[in-house]
């Protein structure tokens, strides 16, 4: 029960529907999912975890909300480990993995749906980074990752980031596959840079 209550609260955080600040009421989620106090406050501690959501003692907990400032640094962190990740990986990565992370572009070429866009975009990176066989390093990025997906999946769609995320995309896949590190992970690192930029940047709009 705590996994179905936790997935269901992070697609709504993910989405949009519950948004930074917004109180989560343990009462109410028990009842919607029919279920105890104890497994609403194990998922809960979860997606604490995670940095979805934060806990007060004796408060209760709200959805947390990222600063312009929090993104920022959130992104150097994330940079630091993947880039570290494909640095790892890209001596490690097959023909298949390439292959399927090429059909991956291909599939988001098409899409204009947010929430699908999103959900590839970390498939893609995530079947490159995979080849670093390093799980622990894994699980940092994806938790990194999932700090600011709900605003990617919201914003940078409706930025017109996509065309030149995707330009970029295909440009490190050509580096894996040739297997040149240094310009793969100076590809990333820029890939990266902008997208913090222009998230820190609507999210500073938003508080003037």
């Amino acid at each position: 029960m705590p996994d179905i209550i936790a997935e269901a609260l992070r697609e709504a955080i993910l989405n949009g529907e519950l948004k930074g600040g917004e109180s989560l009421k343990q009462e109410e989620i028990a009842g919607i999912f029919n279920a105890s106090m104890i497994p609403v406050r194990e998922a809960l501690r979860r997606l604490e975890a995670q940095g979805l959501v934060k806990i007060f003692p004796n408060k209760g907990a709200i959805v947390s909300a990222l600063s312009a400032d929090e993104v920022r640094e959130l992104f150097e962190i994330r940079i630091l480990l993947e880039k570290g990740a494909l640095e790892f990986a890209i001596d490690n990565l097959t023909d298949e993995d390439l292959t399927y992370a090429e059909s991956i572009l291909t599939q988001m070429d098409c899409i204009t749906d947010g929430s699908t866009l999103s959900q590839l975009n970390w498939k893609f990176h995530f079947t490159i980074y995979k080849a670093s066989g390093r799980m622990r390093l894994m699980e940092l990025i994806e938790n990194m990752h999932l700090n600011v997906e709900r605003y990617m999946r919201i914003y940078l769609l409706d930025m017109h980031y996509h065309p030149t995320s995707q330009e970029e995309h295909y440009k490190l896949l050509e580096a894996c596959k040739v297997k040149d590190s240094t310009t793969a992970c100076s590809l990333l690192q820029n890939h990266m840079e902008k997208a913090c930029n222009l998230l820190a940047e609507f999210l500073s709009s938003q508080t003037n």
